[in-house]
């Protein structure tokens, strides 16, 4: 998977999404608190084992501890806030 740490441009909410929808393993079109831990972590944030907890405590709003459809938005809106940049 691309790494993208050290990034220059800011990351749009729509460039964002389709990124981490990579990180879906099972192609099921759901994230699972790993898979968003390993897209933060290629994305280069820091504690990304924690920021993967925030963001799906935050997003996940049915608790079935997968992030789908509309938890997606919510999901990227709140992680666009820690200031993710592409080039």
């Amino acid at each position: 998977m691309q790494s993208f740490k050290n990034l220059e441009k800011p990351l749009s909410e729509d460039k964002l999404k389709c990124l981490l929808k990579k990180y879906d393993k099972s192609g099921d079109g759901k994230l699972n608190k790993q898979e968003l831990k390993v897209a933060f972590k290629d994305l280069g944030l820091w504690f990304c084992g924690l920021r993967a907890y925030q963001a799906m405590h935050h997003a996940d709003k049915n608790n079935d501890g997968l992030i789908v459809n509309d938890e997606m938005d919510v999901l990227v809106e709140f992680a666009t806030k820690w200031g993710f940049t592409l080039v």
